[in-house]
């Protein structure tokens, strides 16, 4: 089964995000997430994917500057108060906005002898908001992302992920799976996911090595896209790339694979 999200913080960017909910509507998309969407207020975003008839499907807890270079929140010994804060405000725009997965990112380590210190505060923070999330039937999940991208992020290859589930062992946390960052890592994407579709909560993509979208770089979405349809996940598939022309020009993938 092949369920297609529009990720708004990389596609339809031509436009201000609340411009981007009609875009993907448009484009035809059922469904969105939004990496971080706490810069517009939660009433705003319910609005918006009402008036669309869009289903917001997923959006992450707070990692601070991750993306800026820093380290994050979910690992970092001294966050952890932070960290649970941060879950709290995920919290309230869960209530209103009803996703069916909520993602931690672990972070990064930038001081190599603390790894370990980093990842046992992961491991349990990450236990914390699995329970959290489950008292609204939201799953949680959390993702590897590739080590040439984000240098000394803690889980950045599918087996990591496969230890931190065992260590955990939550029946409310899975893994997302992100096609993009795995092939950069030189994975058998089709090969995990066959393997282990049923630890897998959500799953994104794009292109590799360039991160564009499918057609632009050499992932075989074809193989993959008919591994998942086959498959008994009944999740959505993310498309998390970033446009190398305007992003409905980018979309032709869309009505070649999408469900009719």
């Amino acid at each position: 089964m092949l369920r297609f999200t529009a990720n708004l913080s990389l596609l339809f960017t031509e436009q201000p995000l609340p411009e981007r909910f009609q875009a993907a509507k448009k484009c035809g998309f059922a469904a969105v997430e939004i990496q971080f969407p706490y810069s517009l207020p939660v009433e705003q975003i319910g609005d918006l994917i009402d008036q669309q008839d869009l289903q917001l499907v997923l959006f992450n807890v707070d990692a601070d500057t991750l993306l800026q270079g820093g380290e994050g929140l979910a690992a970092v010994p001294e966050r952890r108060d932070e960290f649970k804060t941060a879950v709290e405000q995920t919290l309230a725009y869960a209530e209103r906005l009803k996703p069916s997965v909520i993602n931690v990112l672990p972070g990064r380590c930038l001081d190599p002898q603390r790894l370990g210190e980093y990842q046992t505060t992961f491991c349990e923070n990450l236990a914390y908001a699995a329970a959290v999330f489950a008292k609204l039937g939201i799953k949680t999940v959390f993702e590897a992302v590739n080590s040439h991208d984000m240098l000394g992020f803690i889980v950045d290859t599918g087996d990591k992920m496969l230890d931190v589930l065992k260590q955990i062992d939550h029946p409310n946390l899975f893994m997302q799976y992100d096609i993009y960052h795995m092939s950069r890592m030189g994975e058998d994407c089709a090969g995990f996911l066959r393997q282990h579709m049923d630890r897998i909560g959500h799953i994104q993509f794009a292109d590799s090595p360039g991160r564009g979208q499918p057609g632009t770089g050499a992932v075989d979405f074809k193989t993959l896209f008919d591994v998942i349809a086959t498959s008994d996940y009944q999740g959505w598939v993310g498309a998390e790339y970033r446009p190398t022309v305007d992003t409905a020009a980018s979309s032709a993938w869309l009505k070649t694979y999408a469900v009719k």
